[in-house]
């Protein structure tokens, strides 16, 4: 652990005092942020998709659930896989206890992987979740908002993510998509977020960025090299 100033209480607190008009400066500009977010221009979804889950097809209307609004979690399930990937499975640990206070503000959640509903309903149940959790399989939604791609576009590095081309190093990639139907029923696309975007949904890692050591990533290959699915840490 970096060696830090031992200070008096006094002088403490005038740090501490410092460092909280610096917060109060991020959370003014995280809440302006979220203003233009809300403000961003929809595009109307002119495709029907059909989703296969527990309760067999079901459209992306359907998967509202007589609310408005819905947030579709892309988890990272490819055909054939024998595990999800573990830093979905992260973010995943932490929607259960979200989705009764979404659904009380009019906000329906599912995960949505290309993998056939066979092949991860096993590893939901080892996992002990209880989201809904459907398949894209045979449908065009994981390539139309860019979370799945063809061994052509990752070996010429031209898989497109978090809105540009880029390398990616598998089929399947994590992202959040959310939509809202109006009175006529007609949906709309209003978000897709990425990447580092997509820290948002990961309350474990807010409370590691207030302990001493932080995240603790530095040195490692890659930021989730520590990372480890809920049942497979040696305690």
């Amino acid at each position: 652990m970096a060696s830090h100033r031992i200070l008096p209480h006094d002088q403490w607190i005038e740090a501490r005092k410092a460092l909280l008009e610096k917060e109060k400066a991020f959370t003014r500009a995280r809440d302006e942020l979220t203003k233009q977010r809300l403000a961003l221009p929809w595009e109307k979804v002119e495709k029907t998709y059909t989703f296969h889950g527990p309760d067999g097809e079901e459209t992306l209307p359907d998967l509202f659930d007589g609310r408005s609004q819905l947030i579709v979690y892309h988890f990272m399930y490819g055909p054939g896989w024998e595990e999800g990937c573990k830093s979905c499975s992260f973010l995943a640990d932490h929607f259960d206890p979200a989705v009764v206070h979404l659904n009380a503000r009019d906000v329906s959640m599912v995960a949505v992987s290309r993998a056939p509903i066979e092949e991860f309903e096993p590893y939901r149940k080892r996992m002990g979740w209880s989201f809904k959790w459907i398949s894209s399989s045979g449908t065009d939604f994981n390539d139309d908002y860019h979370v799945s791609f063809s061994q052509d576009e990752i070996d010429n590095k031209k898989a497109y993510y978090n809105y540009k081309p880029q390398g990616f190093s598998s089929t399947e990639a994590p992202g959040a998509s959310v939509f809202c139907k109006d009175d006529a029923g007609e949906v709309y696309h209003t978000y897709s977020v990425y990447e580092r975007g997509l820290d948002m949904f990961i309350a474990a890692y807010h409370y590691l960025d207030i302990v001493p050591k932080g995240r603790n990533e530095e040195g490692l290959s890659y930021t989730m090299e520590w990372l480890r699915r809920h049942d497979e840490y040696d305690h």
